[in-house]
C-alpha cells in the first residue's frame, strides 16, 4: 500500500495537470477573440458535432429497422423546429427531439 505522502503527491500532480489543460483553452481564447477563425469554429463546430453524433447513434438502429429512418427524420425536423423556436437552446432541443426518437421507436 502506498504511503499518504505519495498517494497527496500523486494527487497534487493530476490536479495541477488538470486543472492546467482545463484552463489553457480559455487562455488561448483570449488572444484569439477577434480571430475570424475563432468565430467560424464557434458557429460550425456544435453543429458538425452535434452531426457526427446523430450519424453515429442511428447508423444501427436505421440498418436494423425500416421505419427507424422515418423516425429519425421526424426527430430531427422537430429538433430543428424547437431549436429555432425556443432561441437555440440546444440542451432543450436535442433533449426533446431526442425524447420524440425514443417515443416513436418504442410507440410505433
Amino acid at each position: 500500500m502506498p504511503s499518504t505522502s505519495y498517494l497527496t503527491a500523486v494527487l497534487v500532480i493530476v490536479f495541477t495537470i488538470t486543472l492546467a489543460l482545463r484552463a489553457l483553452p480559455f487562455a488561448v481564447l483570449r488572444t484569439l477573440r477577434g480571430s475570424a477563425m475563432a468565430r467560424q469554429l464557434s458557429v460550425w463546430m456544435p453543429v458538425g458535432i452535434l452531426a457526427i453524433l446523430a450519424v453515429s447513434a442511428l447508423h444501427g438502429t436505421i440498418t436494423q429497422d425500416p421505419n427507424a429512418l422515418l423516425y429519425a427524420l421526424v426527430s430531427v425536423a422537430v429538433t430543428i423546429g424547437l431549436h429555432l423556436a425556443f432561441g437555440r437552446r440546444t440542451i432543450l432541443s436535442v433533449g426533446l427531439g431526442t425524447t420524440v426518437y425514443v417515443i416513436l421507436l418504442n410507440a410505433l
